[in-house]
């Protein structure tokens, strides 16, 4: 199998049964290699060195498996392997930026508008999408022309919560998951019970290390409750934040002389579902049309206003907001138990997960306190 990754600067982090804990490993040749160290035994350590690709690039490593053998057990739903994927981020904070894109936004405020009822949505969507989204094109937010779209939509009535922080001055930036809670490439993602209308949200997620320094991008699912959200943006943590919720992977690609941050502006997602059932959707999402730079929302989550000494993930948001209907006409798109969920974007590969419960999803249960037992067990503390 020929891989992307053959070209570029790519890390990732793997669970080793036989460690009982996680692996630093890159790609090299088809192969992933063990490079966990005492200098570097986390990412967030990586992330820290003056050159992370350089780093990488010049150190061997431990050949440990296939890139085609991982894959293939994947494929199979075999989650319980010798090595499986994690998240790529270890000590990072998550966080993540919304309503970046129009099209993202005129959903969100048909959301808010129709509390959360994917069958009053299909309506709002023909009586004011169409209105809100022409006044939303090309705007830069926070500037003038912005602000008399403002003045427009108030008079008209069609303001809202979310328009505010899609074309202001101030963009959202919100903690989508905990430290060493995301999953990875393979795994299941999770859905609260309570849902009843909800869809996954691909998007390009930057790594950024404890000095604001963009290091590398990767792919994410922002898996997103719409229901719940609708009801009340103050339900935001439980639309957002719960056990599997949050998918990072395969893996990072570094910044180097092969990939760099107009290759992340100019990036060009594609999702796939398929069902159980044999439906399928397919979607995408180009970071050219984002509304807020990805370099103006790295400033917007750091800085001498707040700081993060492990470094953090950012989503950047997501053009993409399904409105295709499944079952019922007129009710949309809502995930099933089962439902696989491929992104992918060429220059970062593909992010592979397979949808279930978040209560039926394996529990999280290897936090931070977890994760420096292990490393003090393999004597990979100084």
């Amino acid at each position: 199998m020929t891989y992307i990754y053959d070209n570029g600067s790519f890390v990732g982090r793997v669970w080793s049964k036989s460690e009982g804990g996680p692996l630093i490993v890159k790609v090299y040749e088809g192969f992933l290699y063990d490079i966990t160290s005492i200098e570097v035994p986390t990412m967030r350590e990586l992330f820290e060195t003056g050159s992370p690709a350089d780093y990488v690039n010049k150190i061997k490593g431990k050949k440990i498996i296939s890139l085609d053998e991982i894959e293939e057990k994947i494929q199979n739903k075999n989650f319980y392997g010798d090595y499986n994927f994690l998240a790529p981020c270890d000590l990072q904070v998550i966080k993540a930026c919304g309503v970046t894109f129009a099209k993202s936004m005129v959903e969100r405020v048909i959301e808010e508008r129709a509390a959360g009822d994917s069958k009053k949505a299909e309506l709002l969507r023909t009586n004011i999408g169409d209105l809100i989204g022409s006044n939303l094109k090309d705007i830069i937010p926070g500037s003038s022309k912005a602000m008399e779209v403002k003045e427009v939509l108030i008079r008209e009535g069609l303001w809202s919560q979310y328009l505010e922080v899609g074309i202001g001055k101030d963009a959202e930036v919100f903690t989508k998951s905990q430290v060493l809670s995301s999953v990875g490439h393979g795994s299941e993602v999770g859905l609260h019970p309570i849902s009843n209308w909800n869809n996954p949200e691909p998007e390009i997620v930057l790594a950024v290390n404890s000095k604001g320094k963009i290091v590398g991008a990767t792919l994410g699912n922002d898996v997103n409750l719409r229901d719940v959200e609708g009801r009340s943006a103050l339900l935001l943590g439980k639309a957002k934040d719960n056990n599997a919720s949050c998918s990072i992977g395969p893996f990072i690609r570094l910044l180097d002389n092969s990939f760099n941050i107009d290759n992340i502006r100019n990036a060009e997602l594609t999702m796939t579902v398929e069902g159980l059932d044999g439906f399928k959707l397919e979607g995408l999402s180009s970071m050219s049309q984002i509304s807020r730079d990805p370099e103006n929302l790295v400033e917007q989550t750091f800085g001498r206003h707040h700081q993060y000494p492990d470094g953090f993930m950012l989503f950047l948001g997501t053009l993409f907001a399904p409105t295709e209907d499944r079952d019922t006409k007129g009710e949309g798109f809502t995930h099933k138990i089962g439902d696989k969920v491929s992104i992918h974007e060429p220059n970062l590969g593909t992010l592979i997960n397979f949808v279930n419960l978040s209560t039926e999803c394996p529990e999280w249960k290897f936090g931070i306190s977890e994760l420096f037992k292990n490393l003090y067990k393999r004597n990979l503390l100084s």
